[in-house]
């Protein structure tokens, strides 16, 4: 294809992508170096028939042209990252010189929020992504396996997770596990405790967010591999039925290493989602518990003081978070790609 035409054929994707991605993004850097400008006080004099009082106001007309004339806020640089909100620099190495274990230094991280939100996050993503990938294969293999006529109904339940909505999802199963919905109440009944509650512990509720990602992401997982599954060649299973292979074994040596692309994808897209977990804490209201980089950003958006400069800087350390997890994946196809065509 000449260079111009190419050029031409890929102008309005780029024209997109810069305008929907780059530029978003460089404003959202460009926020972070900025925070917001703080009210301008003023003394005045209040003089009454028993004397004169002073008192402390905020003057609305000086701070409305102050956050006027320089809109962005007051620059800070690279300090809203390494505050104690975030990266918190300072607190970590005073943890490591004065901590006598390393159970106190990390305990003493885990009340820093972002570190606590950044262990959740890893440990949702690293957790829910592999049990994803292993449901959505064993849910098509099984699917695959079944009579042509009972195939379209069982997949229209099995992709009912993925239609409802993701805060719809979870709040009905948050209102399940309830000391009074369906799931709380069995628990309560099976382990003869009236007061078992999922919503009290820490690590239940970890536990029930996890089953919340799996069971909201497999469907997709699914139907991924469903549609690869019909791809596989024929010929190549039927020669090793003939040479003895058990169904596991053409599972492990034919379906799997097919389904291998397949499988980079559903990761590259699932490590992406499940590091911006948010509406999952928001539906079981789990934000005592758990909390993530994105309700961060939330909480640093809706709060009564909206602190765009500190929800910019964590959005930012998310996109990094989310290159790191990526780059091993792409290095790998980028690799296979070069050995291809090689």
């Amino acid at each position: 294809m000449p260079h111009r035409t190419f050029i031409w054929f890929i102008l309005p994707s780029l024209a997109a992508m810069i305008l929907f991605i780059a530029l978003p993004i460089v404003s959202v850097v460009v926020q972070s170096l900025y925070v917001e400008h703080e009210q301008v006080l003023v003394t005045v004099e209040n003089c009454g028939p028993f004397g004169c009082t002073e008192e402390t106001r905020v003057d609305r007309d000086a701070t409305a042209e102050l956050r006027e004339a320089q809109p962005l806020g007051r620059f800070n640089g690279l300090g809203t990252y390494f505050n104690r909100a975030h990266l918190a620099t300072a607190e970590i190495a005073e943890a490591w010189a004065t901590s006598d274990s390393l159970g106190a230094f990390w305990d003493r991280v885990m009340n820093l929020p972002f570190y606590r939100a950044l262990v959740f996050t890893l440990a949702y993503t690293f957790i829910v992504t592999p049990l994803v990938v292993i449901l959505g294969l064993a849910i098509a293999l099984g699917v695959n396996a079944l009579p042509r006529i009972f195939r379209g109904v069982t997949i229209f339940f099995s992709l009912l997770p993925m239609i409802v909505t993701p805060l719809i999802g979870s709040l009905v199963l948050f209102w399940m596990i309830d000391a009074e919905g369906v799931i709380g109440a069995t628990l309560q009944i099976l382990f003869d405790d009236p007061d078992l509650s999922l919503k009290a512990s820490p690590a239940l509720t970890w536990i029930t967010l996890f089953i919340y990602g799996v069971w909201s992401s497999a469907p997709f997982a699914f139907i991924v591999y469903y549609a690869g599954l019909q791809t596989v060649p024929e010929e190549t299973l039927e020669a090793a039925m003939i040479d003895g292979a058990s169904r596991w074994e053409r599972i492990r040596y034919v379906v799997i290493p097919h389904l291998a692309p397949l499988t980079v994808f559903i990761m590259l897209i699932q490590f992406m989602d499940n590091f911006r977990v948010f509406e999952p804490i928001v539906g079981f209201q789990a934000q005592a518990s758990a909390t993530s980089l994105s309700y961060i950003i939330y909480s640093d958006l809706r709060g009564d003081v909206q602190q765009f400069g500190s929800a910019a800087a964590t959005s930012v350390l998310t996109i990094i978070g989310v290159a790191i997890l990526l780059t091993p994946v792409l290095i790998r196809t980028w690799r296979d790609f070069n050995r291809k065509r090689a």
